[in-house]
């Protein structure tokens, strides 16, 4: 299960809308405990492609957000990212590009602007797919 705060939540939907038609990208981090996630800190960080279709987080960024993860007492719990035209699922290159089967991947819909849509993902070997629990909590 992951567990985010609605004000994270609205946060993440709130920096991809301002994106759009880009896909926006970020990381999640935080603590497990018994193999649940708990989100903390959620890092808004720029899609470097600036594509409606993938993103690329510059390593730059990926370093300043593992540093402050660190210095914050957080672990690393993955990344989440916008599609801004297709569904809440991980597409065929998000699957070749997912190898942490630790990780946990957050993806948000927009297709519907008025009801975005916002899933977790476990992804091992770039093939087998599997929904996560999402809870949102205040």
């Amino acid at each position: 299960m992951v567990r985010l705060k609605k004000s994270d939540y609205e946060k993440i939907i709130s920096y991809a809308k301002s994106l759009l038609p880009e896909e926006a990208c970020g990381l999640i981090a935080g603590k497990e405990i018994d193999g649940n996630k708990y989100i903390e800190e959620v890092y808004l960080l720029e899609n470097t492609d600036h594509s409606n279709e993938h993103f690329n987080i510059s390593p730059q960024d990926q370093l300043k957000a593992i540093k402050d993860m660190r210095a914050k007492g957080l672990i690393p719990l993955g990344n989440w990212h916008s599609h801004p035209e297709s569904p809440s699922r991980p597409s065929e290159e998000d699957k070749r590009l997912f190898f942490d089967s630790k990780a946990r991947y957050l993806i948000l819909s927009l297709m519907e602007k008025d009801a975005p849509v916002l899933n977790a993902f476990i992804v091992e070997n770039h093939t087998k797919v599997s929904k996560d629990p999402l809870e949102i909590v205040d």
